[in-house]
Formats: C-alpha cells, structure tokens, sequence
C-alpha cells in the first residue's frame, strides 16, 4: 500500500468515532474523498456518501461503516468515578486495565479503568461491566461534571501498530477498515470511465442499531448494495475451525454465502478474482449477515446484496488486526468488477 494511503487508513483510526458519535471522523472523510467525487452527500442520520456517475440509472452502494464499539457513561458517583455501560459489543474482559478516552461534553479526559486488585480479592468469574469503572483522577462528582456527563462516551486509548510490516493491529479497525476501503475504491476508479452510478457510504451506528446503512439505502434507491465489513480470521490458537470455519489474514477477501446473499452478485465477485488471479474466502450466514447488508437489503422495494468482508483477529478487542495486503486485494476486486460492469447487467437469479 502506498504510504500516503496507509497514513489516511492510521489517521482514521487514530480518530475517535464511536456509535452515535461519528461527526469527526465523518467530517475528515468527506474532505479526503471531495477532491475525486463528483457529489457528496449526507444525511440526517450522519452518513456521508461520495457519488461517482451520479446519473448512471444502475447504482451500486458500497457501504463501510465507520462508527466503533465504545463505552457510556451511566452514573457518575460521590467520589468522581465513571461508571459505564456498553455502546455496542464491547467485552469486559478486554477492558480491564485499558487507559480509555473519554470524550466529555465540556473537555476529552484521560482516565484507566480501574479494577479490585487480586490481593484484594479481584474479578470472580463471569463479570460484567457493571464490575468496572473508569477513573480520571477527580476529587468529586462535582469536579467531574465540569468536563463530562451521563451519556458522553469513551473509546480505548490505543494507537494503531504496525505489526512485521504486514499487519495492522489496535482499536476499531471493525470497521473504519471498511469505511476506508469504500472510499479508495471510489478514489481508483475516479479515474475510469464506469458505466454505473458509483456510491460509496461511510454509514453510521452499525455497531448499535445499523441505521445508517437503512437511511442510506432508503434515499439512494441502488440497483444493488455490497456490505464492506469485516469477519472473524480463525487462524491464531485456540479457535474451533471446525465450528467457525477456516478464514485466515493473508488469504484474501471474504464472500457471503447464505440466504440474504444475492447470487448473481457473489458471481460477478468470483469471476473478477478469477481475472486477477485472487484468491478469495468464504463464510456463511445463512439467515441473517448482522451487518449493514441487513438493512439495506429490505429498503424500499427490496434491494440485492452482498456481503465482502476483510479477515480480523480479535474481533471488539483493543487489538483487533487485519493484514495491508488483504484490504489492498478487497479493494481490487471491487474495483476491477465494478470497472468492467455495463450496467444492463440482471441480478434477478430466475433470469438467464
């Protein structure tokens, strides 16, 4: 990947845009994307969306969320400690001892999350995030509620490592890996002559209720819509491949296959990785995909999807790590598919 490019990915993901809070890094895309689109858009639910061919009548919605798990703030007790609540998956197990960022209403705070020390008895069993609590090092409540109140939130404080020079780890690479991979996809092909109306979504919320992806598809109307996510990779110790299947970092971009999945779709997919010589993954979701394909899926008449998603260890973890070569091979087949569409093409899989 090319540095200036890596450098816009780690930026984004240096950028706090927890769910429900995506203002700031919704902001630092559009700029990044107003020079290559011909429109952008946005919405009242905070989407932004980049618009190539704006009068093709075959448009196609390529949607990368960009919002990341968090916490909330739910009660800020006598002595100044936060307590908190879940802004989408978070596990509290991944959470203890983690430095966070809280991002109050009249200032950003640093603060730890504090846990009982084990001399002193330390979490039992199956605990929860009622058990944790975030300390700032205030004095009181009083002191506290000049900087932050119930319902501010806090994401890891965790920059994004570079791993071998191969992999990216840190926080909430779920999904503003998705949200960037929309955006060069649209960047790249800028520069070609398409066929087809081109919208690439950086949606809102997927991580709390996905209502991001159904604004964005209730108001484009596509011809058909691609989810950018990412998947669980099950190759580092102690994963059952057996019950989860085989999908590992390096090994290409992950397929859908189930029955929200358009098939004409994932065939157009496959055919372009056949051109490019790319291999490519596959997992099942065979009733629902719980992504953004969801909702956009049943916007308006019916809308056929598919589902793309990058392999990523440690999914809702401050660690979550994704390979550089896999989102440049995601990129690519999008690209190179989209490229070579005529825009007559038929997704109604009753029709030759």
């Amino acid at each position: 990947m090319e540095k200036e490019r890596l450098n816009f990915l780690l930026e984004l993901l240096s950028t706090p845009s927890p769910s429900s809070m995506e203002m700031e890094i919704q902001k630092r895309w559009i700029k990044e994307m107003d020079p290559v689109a011909d429109e952008i858009v946005t919405d009242h639910a905070g989407n932004a969306i980049a618009i190539l061919n704006p009068e093709a009548d075959f448009k196609i919605l390529l949607a990368g969320h960009c919002d990341e798990i968090a916490l909330v703030i739910n009660r800020i007790d006598e002595q100044g400690y936060l307590h908190i609540d879940k802004m989408g998956g978070i596990n509290p197990k991944a959470a203890v001892g983690m430095k966070v960022r809280v991002l109050g209403y009249a200032k950003e705070v640093t603060g730890v999350i504090g846990v009982n020390a084990q001399h002193h008895g330390g979490l039992k069993g199956d605990f929860g995030l009622d058990d944790l609590f975030i300390d700032c090092g205030a004095h009181s409540k009083e002191e506290m509620e000049k900087f932050v109140q119930i319902g501010d939130l806090a994401v890891y404080k965790r920059e994004s490592e570079i791993l071998m020079d191969r992999y990216i780890a840190g926080r909430g690479l779920d999904n503003r890996t998705g949200q960037f991979i929309v955006g060069e996809v649209l960047r790249r092909l800028s520069e070609e002559k398409i066929n087809v109306g081109l919208y690439a979504a950086s949606t809102v919320n997927e991580e709390t209720n996905m209502g991001g992806a159904y604004f964005a598809a209730a108001g484009i109307e596509p011809t058909m819509a691609i989810a950018c996510d990412v998947t669980f990779a099950t190759d580092y110790p102690g994963v059952n491949k057996n019950k989860y299947g085989d999908v590992r970092l390096e090994g290409g971009p992950v397929l859908a296959k189930g029955a929200p999945i358009n098939r004409k779709i994932n065939k157009l997919l496959e055919n372009r990785a056949r051109s490019l010589d790319m291999d490519v993954q596959y997992e099942l979701t065979p009733r629902v995909t719980g992504t953004d394909a969801d909702k956009m899926r049943l916007t308006g008449r019916g809308v056929p999807v598919s589902l793309v998603s990058l392999p990523l260890r440690y999914m809702h973890s401050p660690v979550e790590t994704v390979s550089i070569d896999d989102i440049e091979k995601e990129i690519s087949l999008l690209v190179e598919m989209i490229k070579n569409m005529t825009g007559k093409e038929s997704l109604n899989p009753l029709e030759d």
